[in-house]
């Protein structure tokens, strides 16, 4: 019922992606020559430009604190939500929002206890060097 309703829409979505696709995707054909000598040049820049250890930890610590700041805050709105309806929830919806509570409380150990020990990890191997 619903799709014959919006037929037409649906049909000139799926025109204007199709078309959208055809005309962006572009295809470059080289030789095999080329493919050698691009990867010989990109194997020689890696070669020249090593990767410094202060780099990869300033990278880690980065990606780190910032999946720490989302994990905290997807948790904070998360709790914030579930206190908010179990304070304003019937008896049922209550039970239910108990039920629901354990897997927000498995889930935010699994998220800040993968992301302590990854901590631990760095700091341990950083301190091997």
């Amino acid at each position: 019922m619903v799709i014959r309703k919006y037929r037409k829409i649906i049909l000139t979505i799926i025109l204007l992606i199709t078309v959208f696709s055809i005309h962006c995707s572009t295809t470059y054909a080289s030789t095999f020559g080329e493919i050698l000598s691009g990867g010989d040049g990109f194997v020689q820049d890696a070669n020249s430009t090593p990767i410094s250890n202060e780099k990869i930890e300033d990278l880690l610590d980065t990606l780190y604190n910032t999946l720490l700041i989302i994990g905290i805050a997807v948790a904070v709105i998360v709790g914030i939500i579930l206190g908010i309806q179990f304070i304003t929830g019937s008896v049922e919806q209550k039970s239910k929002i108990k039920e629901s509570l354990i897997p927000y409380f498995v889930g935010c150990a699994v998220i800040f206890g993968a992301l302590g020990i990854w901590k631990l990890v760095i700091t341990i191997f950083s301190s091997l060097d």
